[in-house]
C-alpha cells in the first residue's frame, strides 16, 4: 500500500467522506478539547496534515491558531476552501511538507497515518521532527490495540498502534510525550488514542 493508492482510495469515496465526517461537530468532545489544548494557544504555523474536508482545521483557526490544512486529495481540499474561505488548504504529502526546517510551531496528524505501512512510520516522524520547531507540539489521532495489525478500513486498508509502541516511536524519533488519551470501543467506534508530544531540543 502506497500513498497513491490511498490518495485514490479517498477520492473514489470524498463526497460520502465530507458527508460523514465533513464537520467539526461530528468530532468527538474531548477530541477536539485534547486537539485545541495543544495546538490552539501556539504562536506559529501549525500544519493540519491529512486535513480532508478541512473542518479540523477550521475549528483550529476559529481558536486562533494559524492554521494550515494539507491533504493529498483534491476534492477534499476543493470542498475545504468552499467551506472554509478564509482558511488555507493546499495540496501536500506528509512524507514531505516542503516546509524550512524547525519552521512550524505545531503538527496536527489526525488519522493521517493509519494508512502507512508501519515500516515507514519512522520516516515521516522524522520528517515531522524536521519541520517542527524546539517545543514545538505534535498531536496524533490512531487506532488503538494491543498489537501493530493491519485491519480492513471501509476505505482502504488500516493499522492500530499500541499506544506504548506510538510514544516510543516519537521518543526516537526526538519528541517527549506530554498527554495521552484512550477511549475504548463503544460498538460503532473502534478502539480510539490520541497523543500529545512535545519536539526536544537539538
Amino acid at each position: 500500500m502506497n500513498l497513491e493508492q490511498v490518495r485514490q482510495a479517498y477520492a473514489s469515496v470524498a463526497e460520502l467522506y465530507i458527508g460523514l465526517f465533513g464537520t467539526s461537530q461530528q468530532v468527538h468532545a474531548d477530541d477536539l478539547a485534547f486537539i485545541a489544548r495543544h495546538l490552539a494557544g501556539r504562536p506559529g504555523t501549525v500544519l493540519d496534515l491529512g486535513c480532508g474536508p478541512g473542518h479540523i482545521t477550521g475549528y483550529l483557526r476559529s481558536l486562533g491558531a494559524d492554521a494550515t490544512g494539507i491533504d493529498m486529495v483534491p476534492e477534499f481540499i476543493a470542498h475545504a476552501r468552499a467551506a472554509h474561505p478564509s482558511g488555507r488548504y493546499q495540496l501536500g504529502s506528509i512524507e514531505d511538507l516542503k516546509v524550512a526546517n524547525r519552521s512550524v510551531a505545531g503538527i496536527l496528524a489526525w488519522y493521517s497515518l493509519i494508512h502507512l505501512p508501519p515500516e515507514s512510520l519512522d520516516g515521516v516522524l522524522a520528517e515531522f521532527r524536521r519541520a517542527i520547531a524546539p517545543a514545538g507540539a505534535l498531536v496524533l489521532g490512531v487506532f488503538d490495540g494491543d498489537e501493530v495489525a493491519a485491519f480492513d478500513h471501509k476505505v482502504v486498508t488500516a493499522y492500530r498502534w499500541p499506544v506504548d509502541e506510538i510514544s516510543e516511536r516519537l521518543t526516537r524519533a526526538g519528541f517527549t510525550e506530554v498527554e495521552r488519551l484512550q477511549r475504548p470501543s463503544d460498538g460503532t467506534h473502534r478502539p480510539h488514542a490520541a497523543i500529545a508530544a512535545i519536539a526536544t531540543a537539538g
